[in-house]
């Protein structure tokens, strides 16, 4: 069976608790909710913090609270920064970055979100890939249009990154890119060509959560992406219970397309990141 990298993006910027009362939003919550996602089968886990208000934080020192949570009780697990800009300030978006995470998430361009436009202007996107490569923290390249392949390949060619990124589609945000198998596709085909060592993998947001993990699964992605940060329900009618709850579905699609979880030891091989050893060593 194909080994799979499971993320599991367990908090996001925008669902409160009032959406779903498991989303984790303090250290302690976050760092045990994370755990439970890693038991049932996550190898990434992607971070955002938040203040005591619920409202996105910045906070280097609540960013390095969760990391130091995460090393210790889940020993190999990939720990991702988010970069993303709902809610934060642009000068602050990669001041955790000094704390050396595994990997933190890009965007190479802008893009209309549901009421706001996510400005990603080049100025950021240079400074944030340069702190990036400065600390030896792997991208994840968040794709919301096509364009945004081309960004990464500039800065490929601009020596910001190397060429075999880890890419991610995220599709159905609202006035975004939709969440649609065709269009699927043609990324994918635009990415073979313009960064061809490139690992990918597509998150889809809401309803779309388990229909993009299967289209992922069946053009064998290196992993698929869950979490309470995409979606609160395990079905229409239903809050998920955690991101636990969440992972277990992914797990569950991945048997059915001969996949399996990747143990963190994999998925460290499968994105070139330290190995296992080193890792838990370094902790």
């Amino acid at each position: 069976m194909k080994p799979t990298i499971i993320t599991v993006a367990i908090t996001g910027s925008v669902p409160r608790k009032k959406d779903n009362p498991a989303v984790p939003v303090t250290v302690s919550e976050q760092v045990e909710s994370t755990h439970e996602a890693f038991e049932a089968g996550a190898s990434l886990v992607h971070i955002h913090v938040r203040n005591p208000d619920e409202s996105p934080s910045s906070d280097p020192e609540l960013f390095a609270r969760v990391q130091e949570g995460i090393v210790r009780h889940c020993p190999g697990m990939i720990v991702q920064f988010s970069t993303g800009g709902r809610g934060r300030d642009p000068a602050a978006r990669g001041s955790a970055l000094y704390l050396k995470p595994d990997m933190a998430s890009l965007s190479t361009g802008s893009v209309n979100f549901p009421t706001i436009v996510y400005e990603n202007g080049p100025t950021l996107v240079r400074d944030l890939a340069t702190k990036m490569r400065d600390n030896g923290v792997l991208p994840e390249i968040e794709i919301f249009d096509l364009s945004h392949i081309h960004g990464a390949k500039r800065l490929v060619e601009e020596g910001l990154m190397n060429d075999r990124p880890h890419v991610q589609f995220v599709m159905g945000v609202k006035n975004a890119m939709p969440a649609e198998e065709r269009l699927l596709d043609t990324l994918l085909i635009e990415l073979k060509r313009v960064l061809p060592k490139a690992t990918w993998t597509a998150a889809g947001i809401g309803r779309h959560q388990s229909e993009v993990m299967r289209w992922v699964l069946e053009r064998g992605a290196d992993g698929v992406r869950t979490g309470l940060e995409d979606n609160v329900r395990i079905t229409r009618d239903r809050l998920a219970k955690n991101n636990a709850e969440l992972v277990r579905v992914a797990v569950d699609l991945c048997a059915e397309h001969d996949a399996r979880p990747a143990t963190p030891a994999e998925a460290r091989a499968m994105l070139g990141l330290p190995a296992l050893e080193t890792a838990v060593t370094a902790s």
